[in-house]
């Protein structure tokens, strides 16, 4: 199994530097205090795309030969990496199939498109998702760019974790971020390992109503997420392959709240922050703010992944 080194993320950061932001690292004094904790937020909801998946996208994409990627690339995506591989191919000038669920937020949706990318819907499955994705590949030769389950992407989200460690001067206790399909855990760890301090402890924090990860943790082998059901529409895969491995092997805990516990922490984040915060990126705020005791007077890193929410729904939902 092909787990990035540290050259690798390394590398990767050299790669796609020109095409990211390097995002802020902020911090909340109320925050703090409802936490009894110090708390440093990694805000990728200000990344390009306005989410972290862009790192991986790019740094794939960017190693792809060009006589392959002028057939352009193939994904499948309820949002985010959809529109990270879009504005990657954009930047490249190639094309970029998107296969996207038919329950996918219409503002990522719509983001996509004015992205580029060309937009395939599919019934709000994974099977569903790679079949449509395999009909393409094979009608355009297009290449395939995996939303979580590859070195290249696991070394690209990685490197958000790798500058929120120089921005916190390394000195953390625990480093938080949400797992889907775990390719930001994933990097988030290994970035920890390569670049970190061997006592800041790694913890993925995971919708009780999408706890594939956490039952796969808690069981040592790969659990399907199954018929998942949380307000959080980022974290629905299953999680990856590659991605438990590291997960197994470098990550302490995962942590899993409820949908209310989310609504709580991005309102939250919201009205304290003034940052929208989409609703799998409060996951890890939720986890601490229900486990203060574990956190209590720590240094804890949070990965904010994203800020692509609807707000039409989400007006009605917090109302």
């Amino acid at each position: 199994m092909n787990i990035p080194e540290k050259k690798d993320i390394e590398q990767a950061y050299l790669r796609i530097e020109e095409y990211i932001h390097l995002t802020d690292c902020k911090t909340s004094t109320f925050l703090n205090n409802l936490s009894d904790s110090e708390l440093y937020f990694k805000c990728e909801n200000f990344q390009k795309i306005g989410a972290f998946k862009i790192r991986g996208a790019m740094n794939t994409i960017l190693q792809i030969p060009a006589e392959s990627a002028k057939n352009g690339v193939v994904t499948h995506s309820s949002g985010n990496h959809a529109q990270a591989v879009s504005l990657a191919a954009a930047l490249l000038n190639i094309p970029a199939y998107i296969v996207m669920p038919e329950n996918a937020p219409k503002v990522k949706v719509e983001a996509v498109k004015g992205y580029g990318g060309l937009v395939k819907f599919c019934k709000a499955t994974l099977d569903a998702r790679e079949s449509e994705m395999e009909k393409i590949r094979a009608d355009k030769n297009a290449l395939f760019i995996p939303p979580y389950d590859h070195p290249q992407i696991i070394a690209g989200q990685a490197t958000a974790a790798m500058e929120l460690l120089r921005q916190a001067d390394k000195s953390l206790d625990y480093l938080i971020a949400p797992v889907g399909g775990g390719g930001l855990l994933a990097g988030t760890a290994l970035a920890v390992k390569y670049f970190g301090s061997k006592e800041t402890k790694i913890i993925g924090a995971e919708p009780l109503g999408a706890d594939d990860a956490h039952q796969s943790f808690l069981n040592k082998k790969l659990i399907p997420q199954k018929a998942p059901n949380t307000i959080a529409d980022g974290l629905l895969t299953s999680l990856g392959t590659i991605n438990f491995k590291i997960i197994m092997d470098e990550v302490e805990e995962i942590l899993c709240v409820d949908d209310q516990d989310i609504i709580n922490s991005m309102k939250l984040v919201w009205e304290r922050m003034k940052m929208i915060i989409e609703p799998s990126s409060a996951v890890p705020l939720a986890a601490v703010l229900k486990n203060k005791e574990k956190f209590q007077y720590k240094r804890v890193g949070i990965i904010i992944s994203g800020g692509n929410i609807d707000l039409n729904r989400f007006f009605n939902v917090l109302t």
